[in-house]
């Protein structure tokens, strides 16, 4: 990572090289200020952070921190703090609802309801391909961070400041208010879990969830890690959700109906044993996050529309080993298993070309195989 980025000042969008000193000693990563004056103007909120950190506050036992005491938890999951949301320069092109106070993407709401699937030119397919491979970039930084006794925080850190290099703002952040640069979804959460101070534990999984606005276009695209000494079973589950996409992505061409590809994701999901989460679906996207075709998961859906050259959209299937029912924290956002039991996702997004698609954001290096392969 450079050793500059933003200062961490609410409202102050100063490129910042100075470093908060007891960060550097305890190891948190970043904490950037562009000036002593903002440092210490900011010093009684920052200062917050080392001792959640050290464990001083609620990160120890998790259960002296539980903003919801009636909430009944599916699993061995639970929230810890969270940090500040950060800040993106204001040079840095934004999507509208960047600065709305409620988070609305207008755009996306203008067309809300509308089965009409957009065909890209070919400025606006490269507009796509540029963002989907700097999302890929930034994902590949949020691999390198994932490990045991890493925060989620830090890789949500490590996204941000990536994005910011990149020049690209993180799509999620303050998409209808999610708090956070991207998500970060452990063990039975499904999908949107929201970084937090919790450190990664051996044999966990997390999946990292990316989107990169460059230059007026979305790049979405997630993978699901292992975390030190994984268990065979949970290998098998990301192993098998991969393959799960990857055999969605062989059926897409011109032609094909968007509902197939539930067909063939919960045949082969069902074979080994696994269920479908249908409450989360595959989305259009281009200059809009989330936009037509809706792209479900499982079978027999009722998906509206035919892929044509010039179609994106993103397939990224929720494979759980138990049911594939869903809950939601009290957080609005996380989705665990209504169970408890373990989930995985993968996700790329792709264009359909005359002859099949491209998958526009592939790894490029290893063949284009997944992280989680390379710990096999």
């Amino acid at each position: 990572m450079s050793s500059f980025g933003v200062c961490e000042t609410p409202g102050c969008d100063q490129p910042a090289k100075l470093r908060c000193p007891t960060c550097i000693k305890i190891g948190i990563p970043g904490s950037f200020f562009c000036s002593q004056e903002c440092f210490k103007g900011n010093w009684k909120s920052h200062k917050i952070i080392h001792s959640l950190a050290t464990g001083e506050s609620h990160t120890k036992n998790s259960a002296e921190y539980n903003p919801w005491p009636y909430f009944d938890f599916t699993g061995k999951l639970r929230p810890f703090p969270q940090t500040p949301k950060r800040t993106v320069p204001q040079s840095i092109g934004r999507p509208d609802y960047a600065d709305h106070p409620n988070g609305y993407p207008l755009s996306e709401q203008a067309v809300k309801g509308s089965s009409q699937i957009k065909v890209l030119d070919d400025e606006e397919i490269e507009g796509v391909k540029v963002a989907c491979k700097l999302g890929r970039e930034v994902l590949d930084e949020a691999a390198r961070v994932c490990d045991v006794g890493v925060t989620a925080d830090d890789i949500d850190r490590a996204v941000h400041e990536a994005c910011i290099e990149k020049e690209c703002y993180p799509s999620p952040l303050n998409y209808y208010n999610f708090p956070k640069s991207c998500c970060t979804s452990v063990n039975e959460v499904i999908c949107h879990g929201i970084p937090d101070l919790r450190k990664l534990e051996d044999g966990d999984i997390c999946n990292v969830d990316v989107t990169v606005y460059h230059r007026g276009f979305h790049g979405d695209l997630n993978e699901t890690f292992f975390v030190g000494n994984v268990k065979p079973e949970h290998k098998n589950l990301v192993k098998v959700t991969h393959e799960c996409l990857m055999k969605a992505i062989d059926i897409v061409k011109p032609g094909e109906k968007y509902r197939e590809i539930g067909n063939v994701i919960q045949k082969h999901a069902q074979a080994h044993g696994f269920s479908v989460v249908r409450s989360y679906c595959g989305h259009g996207i281009h200059r809009l996050f989330h936009t037509a075709p809706n792209v479900p998961h499982y079978a027999k859906n009722k998906a509206i529309g035919v892929m044509r050259p010039g179609h994106s959209f993103t397939i990224e299937p929720m494979i759980s080993m138990g049911t594939w029912k869903d809950i939601s924290w009290p957080d609005s956002w996380t989705a665990v298993t209504a169970d408890g039991q373990w989930s995985a996702q993968f996700e790329h997004t792709l264009l359909v070309t005359e002859t099949g698609c491209d998958i526009l954001t592939i790894r490029r290096e290893k063949n284009g195989q997944p992280h989680f392969m390379d710990k096999m």
